[in-house]
């Protein structure tokens, strides 16, 4: 496939890297000659200088016989017009636009990305995407990852074991057999931010970060397995009053009544827009470093911090601050990478990262089949997957004990039906329509793709 990506940035480098990796005619766009010598460096691309929206410079990538475009500069405007270009000179089938500002995606104005107006295929906003991870955090407190797959009936979820985890330091096949009617599978283990691929001999060790996916109706019991019955906050205090923190205030104010919001923003004309906004959550114009703000919004009463403002320093440090005034738990927003290895040792619970979410929402788009969803695990560890078993699939019909899976490739769940959730055993047989969850490590993707009669590859 070819495919066309604008934005040298982040979010750029990591959608190339992928599509790249797996074969593809990758070409990148970016006005900043420095971006672009590096990603010419580091990737086996095709990269140009210039304007992603103008005419010349999409004809120069390649954009007549371009199957897909995939706009993630920094200018929501950028974005929108490379994919009104490339639909109306181009006629680039399928166009994806990371959209920031919430006012192009009000409910009001929803036609203005249809194929009449603007077309573009998928809109996708990161503040939206993250707003809504954190409060899937803030549904599961115990948890640091929560993906929900088929139609729900299945979760992912990472949780972050310690000295007091019930199940440390015990074989993973011996998990069947403490919780026998507990069907969960465990994916992927990080150990000092080095994943890996677990086999059924591996142990969890305290400081371990370890996905597993089990049955939705399971998730409380799975949790308790794990040493972790949080109960949900009922307060709540959100540092950060941009389009997350206030997406996620609205959000706290409409869905979670009982909840006590308060929000801590500087810029003071910014915090007066957040007031005028919200109609019952406190918000505070101080510095979130400030110990007297911090003290002035009780957050030593505060069950949960989210810190969610445009800078990683801050994020981190206010929320070191808040559990050291007695917060129970911090939620961080984090961009960089680099910070990673340190999150769990600072005593960070949960950290949210808006690149790998877009990554994430994009790959989705960008696989075709029976695919149903896409996740990316821990900065290119491995995707998580989920599709339909067809008649022709090497899975079906046949015991699961006599199918030779590729090394590190490990399947979680398989949905039957609308409700039925199997634990996959070496006796399970698949069906033909069965929902299958896997988990493939990032060098297995491609002979995971030969396990199905569609290939799980972008295109």
């Amino acid at each position: 496939m070819k495919v066309i990506v604008c934005g040298a940035g982040q979010v750029g480098f990591s959608i190339a890297r992928y599509l790249a990796s797996e074969g593809n005619d990758v070409t990148v766009i970016d006005q900043r000659p420095d971006l672009i010598r590096k990603i010419s460096d580091s990737l086996d691309v095709k990269a140009v200088v210039g304007h992603a929206s103008y005419p010349s410079v999409l004809d120069a990538a390649g954009a007549a016989d371009a199957e897909m475009l995939i706009a993630v500069t920094h200018a929501d405007e950028v974005n929108m017009i490379a994919c009104q270009v490339a639909h109306s000179l181009f006629h680039v089938p399928t166009k994806i636009a990371r959209v920031r500002a919430q006012d192009y995606l009000q409910d009001e104005w929803a036609n203005l990305f249809s194929r009449e107006n603007m077309p573009i295929d998928v809109t996708i906003s990161p503040e939206i995407e993250v707003a809504k991870a954190v409060i899937r955090r803030l549904r599961v407190p115990g948890a640091t990852e929560l993906i929900p797959l088929a139609n729900n009936t299945v979760r992912l979820l990472g949780v972050r074991c310690n000295e007091d985890t019930p199940v440390v330091f015990t074989p993973l096949r011996q998990l069947s057999v403490l919780f026998p009617d507990l069907s969960i599978v465990i994916v992927g283990i990080v150990r000092q931010d080095r994943p890996m691929v677990p086999s059924p001999d591996d142990q969890m060790m305290p400081g371990d970060d370890v996905y597993f996916v089990c049955a939705t109706e399971h998730q409380a019991r799975a949790l308790a397995a794990f040493g972790h019955e949080e109960p949900e906050a009922r307060r709540i205090l959100v540092l950060g009053g941009g389009n997350i923190g206030l997406f996620l205030a609205q959000y706290l104010e409409r869905e979670f009544p009982h909840v006590s919001v308060k929000v801590v923003e500087q810029d003071r004309a910014r915090a007066e827009v957040v007031a005028k906004t919200l109609s019952r959550s406190i918000v505070i114009n101080g510095d979130v470093l400030d110990q007297e703000i911090l003290e002035e919004a009780n957050v030593g009463q505060t069950e949960t911090v989210v810190a969610v403002t445009n800078d990683d320093e801050n994020n981190i440090l206010a929320s070191l601050l808040a559990k050291r005034h007695g917060c129970q738990r911090a939620i961080t927003l984090i961009n960089k990478t680099a910070y990673n290895p340190l999150v769990s040792t600072l005593g960070i619970d949960v950290v949210v990262n808006p690149r790998s979410m877009t990554v994430s929402t994009i790959l989705q788009h960008v696989r075709r089949g029976r695919i149903h969803s896409v996740h990316s695990l821990h900065e290119g560890f491995g995707e998580l997957i989920e599709a339909d078993a067809l008649e022709t699939s090497g899975l079906v019909g046949r015991p699961l004990r006599e199918v030779r899976l590729p090394a590190g490739v490990i399947l979680g769940a398989v949905v039957r039906g609308d409700k039925e959730v199997i634990s996959p055993r070496g006796s399970t047989v698949l069906k033909a329509g069965d929902r299958v969850v896997l988990f493939a490590a990032s060098g297995a993707i491609k002979k995971v793709e030969k396990m199905f009669s569609v290939r799980l590859e972008f295109f």
